[in-house]
């Protein structure tokens, strides 16, 4: 296609707010027309074509009305939905980005992306590792792992990690991280399935069905019997509330998500609170863009990894743009089987 040319966008629109449960019909498919050039006055934008979109969690959270410490003014009811991708340059102001660049970033569910907030835009450098990794591994979720267990939990060798939603995005990699370091690791996931892949292809110590354990203390007790040194939480709600139960002294908790409130509207609260004092507990809540600046140090200790084969990576990659709601909405019934990928377009 030439610059300049008008062509028609096939978007992911959100319907409206969501409240209770997310359903695909809260989203719906819309078509717009995008000019293939950056506009005039647009001096650090980026026009893009999408190639990879990333489904996550944390999508769900921006979909609701009243929501604290998220960037809402990206999410509005009859607007594509903003997430992560891969894309292709077709067009730059940017002097960082220039035509037929591979970047990854914060991009719209769409065919085209006029990208202005650039600061959440990297260039691809490394094209000989899977491309869809830069919607997972080699991008936000693996950033994710690796600043909040290095930079969060501070591991040292030998200690007892437990990672919830173990076999998603981020918790398989932060498993992988502490085997790596030496650790202990037992990880928790929503069928048989994934129990099993954690423990023969992902390498964790241990893991557990956590539909089928009606007591997450006496679970978690059973897994750790001299309790958990570190909590990579992904999850929130009773599985937290478990955990603090069974910290050891000093332990350490690294707030990532918390995917077990996103659907309710009045979340459940956490009652264990109090052995935050006695067991010295530290807890950290953290968003991964404030440690984006480490972003060259990661790559130089996950490139090698990967080509060593140390690193596994487990996606569920399914095709088309039109694929994003319902792989949106599986996240949320444990369906996914790894990082959610939606393919867009062939590069």
């Amino acid at each position: 296609m030439a610059s300049g040319e008008e062509v028609r966008n096939k978007q992911v629109v959100l319907r409206d707010y969501v409240s209770g449960y997310l359903k695909e019909s809260d989203m719906c498919m819309a078509t717009a027309t995008i000019t293939l050039k950056v506009p005039e006055g647009n001096s650090k934008a980026v026009l893009v074509k999408n190639l990879y979109l990333s489904c996550d969690p944390y999508i769900r959270g921006h979909t609701k009305s009243i929501q604290g410490g998220y960037a809402d003014e990206y999410f509005k009811p009859g607007s594509p939905i903003v997430g992560y991708g891969v894309a292709k340059v077709l067009d730059s102001g940017h002097p960082d980005f220039k035509k037929d660049d591979l970047v990854w970033g914060f991009t719209g569910w769409e065919e085209y992306s006029l990208i202005t907030a650039t600061e959440s835009l990297f260039k691809i450098h490394h094209t000989d590792v899977p491309l869809s990794y830069y919607t997972g591994l080699l991008s936000m979720p693996g950033m994710t792992a690796y600043t909040g267990f290095y930079e969060v939990c501070a591991p040292k060798k030998e200690e007892y990690v437990f990672v919830s939603s173990a076999f998603g995005a981020v918790g398989q990699l932060v498993g992988q991280l502490a085997k790596l370091l030496g650790c202990y690791v037992v990880g928790s996931a929503g069928s048989k399935e994934k129990v099993d892949l954690l423990k023969t292809k992902i390498g964790f110590d241990e893991a557990f069905n956590y539909k089928e354990e009606k007591d997450y203390d006496a679970c978690l007790k059973r897994y750790f019997p001299e309790g958990i040194d570190i909590y990579f939480d992904s999850v929130g709600g009773k599985m937290l509330d478990a955990a603090l139960l069974n910290m050891r002294l000093d332990g350490r908790i690294a707030a990532c998500g918390m995917i077990s409130q996103y659907e309710f509207d009045q979340p459940e609260g956490v009652h264990n609170l109090f052995n935050i004092i006695t067991k010295r507990v530290r807890v950290e809540g953290f968003m991964v863009f404030d440690y984006y600046h480490l972003y060259p140090k990661f790559l130089d200790t996950m490139i090698p990894y990967i080509k060593e084969g140390k690193i596994v990576y487990e996606e569920d990659i399914t095709e088309g743009l039109e694929s994003l709601p319902s792989a949106l909405v599986r996240l949320f019934s444990g369906k996914n089987a790894g990082k959610a990928v939606v393919v867009v377009a062939r590069e």
